[in-house]
């Protein structure tokens, strides 16, 4: 079985199991094969064209090519990535996964210490593990930490060993940047007149506040960006002065902004606006 054959058969068993697949080239990069994807030169982020609009792999490209459809992975369109591919990849936040790319001893033994078990896949440096469940996607949580999830995209290297589990919070908040804290202008927690509680810390008030962002953001149909910064903004301004957001509140928030497109750099901008522009 030739080289070529032997990925694509691979990429054909992965669709079967709902896992969206793409071909990698040298230096473990996406193809692009029009002008504005050669060499990376579009930064490997997709450029989301119609079908056959550019002439790379369709969408273009990245993570955003990758496919379950049997029929693309065998099309003659694809037949000269196959050709020329050095690995298989595949999209993990397309298949509800979530890679913690540990890639050194140190990351590995990390992990060990903190994150429950789930499947493991050996790889050059160190290891994958995989759990259960998608969320947005960030290089450098820690040193020799990556998460690949939603727009990433992960090399396909064996099944692994050990049982896959649910996507822990101690993943999720990993994703989350601490605030950076501005000692020369204090923020003042908003508390009841005459002293008592903060409204802010019932756990049912905050739960319904964070319900309702991500719930606003997802039924954006257009302005998307102006929606999450909106949101933020708004959420930022009722919770924001009493500690009580925590950052797997704050992963919702990127999380639903990410499934209406949003990129990571953009929520992460929207975040530090809305931040800005409260003062904070």
């Amino acid at each position: 079985m030739s080289t070529a054959t032997g990925h694509l058969h691979t990429a054909l068993w992965l669709a079967e199991l709902g896992v969206p697949v793409l071909p990698l080239r040298a230096g473990k990069e996406p193809f692009g094969n029009c002008r504005d994807c050669t060499k990376s030169a579009c930064g490997d982020r997709p450029h989301m064209k119609a079908a056959g609009a550019c002439g790379c792999l369709a969408p273009c490209h990245g993570w955003a090519a990758a496919t379950t459809d049997p029929n693309v992975l065998t099309s003659p369109a694809w037949a000269r990535a196959w050709g020329q591919a050095r690995a298989v990849a595949y999209h993990p936040g397309g298949a509800h996964l979530t890679v913690v790319d540990l890639d050194n001893a140190d990351a590995v033994a990390w992990a060990r210490q903190t994150l429950p078990a789930t499947k493991v896949v050996p790889t050059t440096r160190g290891e994958h593990w995989i759990y259960r469940g998608a969320m947005r996607s960030v290089n450098g949580v820690r040193p020799g930490i990556d998460l690949k999830s939603t727009m990433s995209y992960a090399r396909w290297r064996g099944p692994g060993t050990g049982t896959m589990t649910a996507l822990p919070d101690a993943v999720r908040a990993l994703a989350v940047k601490q605030p950076t804290v501005r000692p020369t202008r204090p923020v003042i927690a908003s508390v009841p007149a005459g002293g008592g509680r903060c409204p802010h810390r019932s756990p049912a008030y905050l739960e319904r506040g964070i319900v309702m962002a991500a719930q606003r953001i997802t039924a954006a149909a257009e302005e998307v960006h102006k929606t999450v910064y909106g949101t933020f903004l708004a959420v930022l301004s009722a919770h924001g002065r009493c500690g009580c957001l925590t950052e797997a509140h704050t992963a919702r928030l990127f999380t639903a902004a990410q499934a209406k497109g949003e990129s990571v750099r953009h929520c992460e901008e929207a975040w530090t606006n809305a931040r800005t522009a409260l003062g904070m």
